[in-house]
């Protein structure tokens, strides 16, 4: 089974919708989608990613299936530094770093800075998620890995968003969502390919393939976005 996750095009915040330069960057992405035999196709219920998908399923005269806990992952934690709270996916280096449960794929949740907002309950609802869809094609979870009776060929698509593609990653692949939400980084429309591994018959694994692949924007020689990308130098 294949994985494709999505991130939305440049991104329109303030109309939740995408710019002139993430209509081009979708135009790209579904030039590189159409090509491909896709099973289904799953969508956050958010402006920018229904416009991302839009132009592919247009395409294709497709549908997709929209799921609330797809929208970016909205968990507010708290902020002992400035007070009350914000978004649990946005420290500062400084102050993640030094704590140690953050690094850890269980313990992060134990932390009182994730453990006392509705980081748990959030994050628990999009493994559950992604577990009900990978069930429709039998792989179910046991421990740190899954199991499966038949084998499946299938590709899905999923549009989405930085944050909580992030949180699927993570327990897909049992790494700390803190580590993944700091340390790495998919640019607008990039797809992010993650495909099961059997070396044991029944017995299954994930694995990243690639990770904010662009290379349709290469290909149409449109710049990559760094919209979500902290670079600058704060003084």
């Amino acid at each position: 089974m294949k994985i494709l996750f999505i991130r939305h095009g440049d991104p329109d915040y303030e109309h939740d919708s995408v710019t002139e330069k993430g209509a081009r960057e979708i135009e790209l992405l579904a030039d590189r989608l159409e090509k491909l035999d896709i099973t289904q196709f799953y969508c956050s219920p958010l402006g920018r990613a229904k416009k991302t998908a839009e132009a592919t399923l247009r395409r294709l005269n497709r549908e997709a299936i929209v799921y609330d806990w797809l929208r970016e992952f909205p968990a507010q934690c708290v902020d002992e530094i400035n007070g009350g709270t914000r978004l649990c996916w946005d420290f500062m280096p400084e102050y993640w770093t030094v704590r140690d449960d953050f690094f850890d794929k269980d313990k992060w949740l134990s932390d009182p800075v994730y453990a006392n907002s509705d980081a748990p309950e959030t994050y628990k609802a999009v493994c559950d998620g992604i577990d009900g869809i990978l069930k429709d094609y039998g792989y179910t979870r046991r421990g740190n890995m899954y199991v499966t009776e038949s084998s499946s060929d299938a590709t899905i698509v999923i549009f989405c968003h930085l944050g909580v593609q992030f949180a699927m990653l993570s327990h897909l692949l049992n790494i700390s969502p803190v580590l993944l939400w700091h340390g790495f980084f998919v640019a607008p429309s990039s797809v992010t390919t993650v495909c099961t591994e059997e070396r044991e018959k029944g017995r299954v694994y994930f694995r990243c393939q690639n990770l904010g692949d662009i290379s349709h924007l290469y290909k149409g020689s449109e710049p990559m976005s760094e919209s979500g990308y902290f670079q600058k130098t704060y003084k």
